[in-house]
């Protein structure tokens, strides 16, 4: 099929647009307020111990067959982990609302597993709290 003649009136190009870059959720130094955590050893430990209880509480979820529970805190030990201060605040009152007055998670898994995550939560609040006001 011969191409068609544009005549004389073509179209200038626009030139295409800019190129986004997607949000990758980097939390690279552009995006650090304060501190690194690695400069906080009291919080980096509390973080790292409520990881390791999450991880225990999403085992618990995935072998219980609770999916809700499970999509709720599939997350939650990788941010504890590597979050820096000030992301961690969100996640630990993300977890500590799972433990509301009529919907818990303390009804869907034993306490054996819930009690030390919301103990290694309310630590690690302590901690970010030390650390706003200055406390020692």
């Amino acid at each position: 099929m011969p191409e068609r003649d544009p005549g004389p009136y073509r179209m200038p190009e626009r030139p295409a647009p800019p190129r986004r870059i997607p949000d990758t959720g980097s939390r690279s130094n552009l995006d650090r307020r304060g501190p690194a955590r690695h400069e906080l050893p009291a919080v980096d430990e509390a973080g790292l111990n409520a990881a390791r209880q999450a991880d225990r509480l999403v085992a618990a979820a995935e072998s219980a067959g609770a999916d809700r529970w499970l999509r709720y805190f599939e997350l939650m030990p990788d941010r504890l982990r590597d979050d820096e201060p000030r992301f961690l605040r969100q996640v630990a009152l993300r977890a500590r609302a799972a433990y509301g007055p009529k919907d818990s998670v303390r009804d869907a898994l034993p306490p054996e597993v819930t009690e030390p995550f919301l103990e290694a939560i309310d630590r690690l609040l302590k901690q970010l709290n030390r650390r706003d006001t200055g406390a020692a």
